[in-house]
């Protein structure tokens, strides 16, 4: 059947709004993948002012057992740890990111993204002034479950969630890890302000290597569309 001028017009029209839905879309997930790969290179050289610069007001950030609220809690776990800000001659911070998954909602107001992180980190042989708890050559991997927002057309951090799985020497590897799964961090035991560089909330630390658990998927199966339940712990 023939379509009129008219109805041609409409058919076209339609493409179009899909289509321009379908790119919107597209430079929102390239949007919220720029912004947690611009994290990783902040965090190389510890540029903690600007990594808070980089989450919503009232955003909500889970790290090893604890919840940091707001900025005010951004402010006391970036830097809080280590007590450095900004690039610092023989310490080494190496974050590379991957395996990135983003699903932005149908009203492109939210996303949620999945990103693995290896680190390679350590102190250089000739600083003698180095935080104690650093050690000379170690690994990191761990993976990020977050959801972020849009703000006045700008993507952000909103819920910010890093589960560390292990840490490692570099001599050593990973088959040695010590018992608790880390070198440099451990999970939280006391809240703001009683730790003045704690969370404002304790939740559950995060199993680490050797143990070995799953952080739940924000997808389903892209194949057979079922959710996957993660093991009872």
């Amino acid at each position: 059947m023939t379509m009129t001028a008219e109805e041609r017009i409409q058919s076209l029209e339609r493409k179009v709004e899909e289509l321009s839905g379908e790119l919107g879309m597209l430079k929102d997930i390239h949007s919220v993948r720029t912004l947690h790969f611009k994290y990783g290179y902040y965090m190389d050289k510890c540029l903690f002012g600007e990594i808070v610069d980089l989450f919503s007001d009232n955003c909500e950030i889970y790290f090893m057992g604890g919840l940091f609220r707001g900025k005010a809690g951004a402010r006391r776990l970036y830097g809080g740890t280590t007590g450095l800000n900004g690039p610092v001659h023989g310490m080494l911070f190496e974050h590379l990111l991957g395996q990135d998954i983003v699903d932005v909602a149908a009203d492109r107001m939210t996303a949620q993204g999945r990103f693995r992180t290896f680190m390679q980190g350590g102190v250089h042989a000739s600083k003698t002034d180095a935080p104690p708890n650093i050690p000379a050559q170690f690994w990191e991997a761990g993976v990020y479950e977050n959801i972020y927002t849009k703000e006045d057309g700008i993507w952000k951090f909103k819920v910010f969630n890093y589960n560390v799985s292990w840490q490692a020497l570099y001599e050593h590897g990973w088959a040695h890890t010590p018992a608790g799964g880390t070198l440099m961090v451990k999970p939280y035991t006391k809240t703001y302000p009683a730790d003045p560089k704690g969370p404002d909330q304790l939740t559950v630390p995060p199993r680490l290597w050797p143990d070995n658990t799953i952080v739940p998927f924000h997808y389903p199966n892209p194949v057979t569309g079922k959710w996957l339940k993660p093991p009872a712990k």
